[in-house]
């Protein structure tokens, strides 16, 4: 609206090259003159099916492609001489549009590109003026889609909507370098999705991204906004999110842009599990974006569904839903699962039924005999999701201005990663309980994480009440059949003592990750009385959150390599990033910075060749003297600085430097001094809490009430996200804590 135009012609191929980049043709509607001037003073260019063609009945039927579209623009001349404007827009149509024909489709047959306009994509000097509203995204601003949706978006959006999502977005990748988000665009140029993600959930993700469950709330609602959510569960089984998104479109092309966003912003590692509600949609954006991922539906979604679809059944007498979810939780074996639901469609007259044909041909994503392989980490389907977005189902409301969605979502994100470090506390704190005394529960005690404890201890609990039915001991690979005593199943297991295996088929370890009390009975038979490395699972132990596998002293786990990297990464981005910041405040540090980077590149390009002839424990030399080399050079960069400096102001900085040192500006300092001295000769017990966060700080200990006052914290040599310590002294626990606050800076004490 506004937007001016020299000649009527320039405003016919503006709204010509509109209507052929959206796949639509226009003509010429009515037009104004001036009595006086003869000049155009107002004009209408109206979308080619706008009306209806009269009718001839001596000619009989005519085909005709108008709807009575009333998509327009109108052009007005304000004062005689000035330039015409645009007065009036209507952008909605009542039919179909063509494929925009630059994204490689055909567009309409009669769409001529207008000849002054490019035909690559690119936008024609006319169009910039008018892209500087909301709607305008720069490729700088973010991560812009590359292939925007071919359509329009399916829901609108506020006005000054889109403007305030990248500025926020913008604010939160200054404050925090490894913020990630994107935005999809449609033929229009408007956004239609969003996604985002913070350093903390990519940490997160690399660290326990081998399950994600994707919801959308409020699919089928129109007074809500359609947000989005992955989840996934850490080592302490507690739900944690790695990335949310705002989606204006739900097609099949919008799913398949965010699932690619996802894995990008992840580092392009998929998932093994991925979980969501029953929707075809989503269930082919899987298969063509992560089709080495196993595809899982939600059971309990299942549930809930055959509730609201087949609701007739449940009334009275009927056992429908009972015999449900019999299919969907008690039968483990196919023939068993299989016969079970023919006789319940049977019973029920349901042959013709196509919501429950299209589950049963879905059967190997959600039902016990094809699932149990599948590995969960314990996961529910997507009840996690649904816990996150009744917590700002209330902000969803068209009506809440976006921004505070966007703060209420902050809040809770931050709430959800202050409970979850509470947890770990009071995890650490408590010592485990021993139902019996065994070397088997001594090393798991010590190895995994509290709540995976419990569950390994339930399964050597039940493996007391095993016993062993069958045994074939001829061959290299011995094969058991162990059951329970009162329980008449039986369950095949085959174990190596050689290599120090066992398998079991109940699946237990490939669905959880710890081993089955089936499991433990034959190690037991084979007299193995630790489990064996390949069965202790990374993800569960508590030294989940470290990045390696050799910053753990004393422990092995299987671990996967190629996460690692990803969180090497991060943690190494925002350490520089902060870094840099800094050096970049003066001339100084600047220098300082620059020749510390030219030899520490070296250092790391020989420590790198050397990691690929040498093992890794010839790689602590290499750090000493990377550290000595830093050291040196910081050293001889001082000295030059100190002689470059003026006889006149060495003094004045001598003078300064004395009176701070012998005089004490008043009676605090003096006490602060006493206590420092007296705190340096104490000793003091350090208890700390790996796994962290980058996040703002003052969320994480609120209720926390500390008398005593804290002193300055060293940070160096200390993780960038949080890594507090506790120091115990004198009777009470002081926090130490080095968490990024929103606007970069350190918090030094709490």
């Amino acid at each position: 609206m506004g937007q001016e135009f020299g000649s009527e012609q320039e405003a016919y191929e503006f709204y010509r090259y509109y209507g052929w980049k959206l796949g639509f043709n226009i003509r010429k509607e009515y037009a104004n003159r001036s009595k006086k001037t003869g000049e155009i003073t107002s004009r209408k260019f109206a979308c080619s099916r706008e009306g209806h063609r009269a009718s001839h009945p001596t000619k009989g039927p005519v085909p005709d492609s108008r709807t009575g579209c009333n998509a327009h623009l109108i052009v007005r001349r304000p004062k005689p001489g000035a330039k015409l404007e645009v007065y009036a827009f209507q952008p909605r149509h009542n039919h179909p549009l063509a494929p925009c024909p630059f994204l490689g489709t055909a567009a309409a047959p009669d769409a001529v590109p207008p000849p002054d306009y490019p035909v690559n994509g690119g936008e024609p000097l006319g169009v910039q003026s008018c892209a500087k509203g909301d709607n305008a995204v720069t490729a700088s601003a973010g991560e812009v889609g590359r292939r925007p949706l071919r359509t329009r978006r399916q829901w609108e959006m506020k006005y000054g909507e889109a403007g305030t999502l990248l500025n926020y977005f913008q604010e939160q990748s200054q404050a925090d370098p490894g913020f990630y988000y994107a935005v999809q665009l449609d033929v229009e140029d408007k956004v239609a999705n969003v996604f985002w993600a913070d350093a903390r959930m990519v940490i997160d993700y690399s660290q326990f991204g081998d399950v994600v469950a994707f919801d959308v709330v409020s699919r089928n609602s129109i007074n809500l906004r359609h947000f989005a959510s992955f989840v996934g569960c850490n080592n302490l089984s507690e739900p944690i999110v790695f990335a949310l998104a705002l989606m204006y479109d739900e097609t099949a092309e919008s799913f398949q842009w965010l699932f690619k966003t996802f894995l990008h912003a992840m580092s392009r590692k998929a998932p093994k599990t991925f979980f969501s509600h029953q929707d075809t949609v989503i269930a082919k954006a899987v298969s063509l974006v992560m089709p080495g991922t196993s595809h899982a539906i939600c059971a309990w979604n299942l549930k809930h569904a055959a509730n609201r679809i087949l609701n007739h059944l449940g009334k009275g007498d009927c056992s429908f839903i009972k015999e449900f979810k019999a299919c969907i939780n008690e039968y483990e074996e196919e023939m068993e699962f299989v016969t079970s639901w023919n006789a319940m469609i049977n019973k029920h007259n349901l042959c013709d039924n196509v919501w429950l044909q299209n589950v049963f041909e879905e059967k190997e994503k959600w039902a016990k005999p094809y699932v149990k392989g599948i590995f969960s980490a314990g996961m529910k389907g997507t009840r996690s999701n649904d816990s996150l977005h009744s917590e700002v189902r209330d902000h969803l409301r068209a009506e809440v201005d976006i921004i505070l969605l966007l703060r209420h979502i902050e809040k809770v994100i931050n709430d959800r990663r202050h409970k979850e470090l509470e947890i770990e506390y009071s995890s650490r704190l408590k010592l485990p309980y021993f139902k019996i005394k065994a070397p088997i529960l001594t090393q798991a005690s010590e190895t995994y994480a509290t709540m995976i404890f419990q569950l390994f201890q339930e399964e050597h609990e039940e493996f007391q009440s095993a016993y062993i039915v069958n045994r074939d001991e001829s061959g290299p690979c011995h094969e058991y059949t162990v059951s329970i005593i009162d329980k008449e199943k039986q369950f095949k297991v085959y174990g190596n003592p050689t290599e120090q295996t066992v398998s079991c088929s109940c699946r237990k370890f490939e669905t959880k990750g710890f081993l089955c009390s089936h499991a433990l009975k034959v190690l037991d038979a084979m007299d193995i009385k630790y489990l064996p490395d390949r069965y202790i699972l990374k993800r569960w132990t508590k030294y989940a959150r470290c990045l390696t596998s050799s910053e753990v002293p004393g422990q092995t786990f299987q671990t996967d390599d190629s996460l690692g990297f990803s969180s090497r990464y991060q943690c190494m981005c925002q350490k520089y990033v902060r870094l840099v910041t800094r050096a970049s405040e003066c001339e100084e540090s600047y220098r300082i910075l620059d020749k510390i980077w030219l030899e520490l590149g070296k250092k790391v390009d020989e420590v790198i060749q050397k990691q690929t002839s040498i093992s890794t424990s010839m790689a602590q030399p290499d750090v000493e003297n990377l550290m000595t080399s830093i050291s040196s050079i910081t050293d001889g960069i001082e000295s030059e600085n100190v002689l470059e400096k003026s006889s006149k102001a060495r003094a004045k900085e001598s003078k300064k430097g004395q009176k701070s040192k012998t005089q004490p500006r008043n009676c605090i300092e003096k006490g602060l001094r006493k206590k420092q001295k007296v705190l340096s000769e104490q000793p003091s017990v350090m208890y700390s809490l790996s796994g962290a966060c980058a996040q703002s700080g003052n969320a994480m200990f609120q209720g926390v009430d500390l008398s005593n006052p804290i002193e300055p914290i060293n940070y160096e040599g200390m993780h960038p996200g949080l890594n507090p310590a506790f120091t115990q002294e004198q009777g009470f626990i002081t926090y130490h804590t080095s968490l990024a606050s929103s606007n970069g800076s350190q918090n030094q004490g709490l």
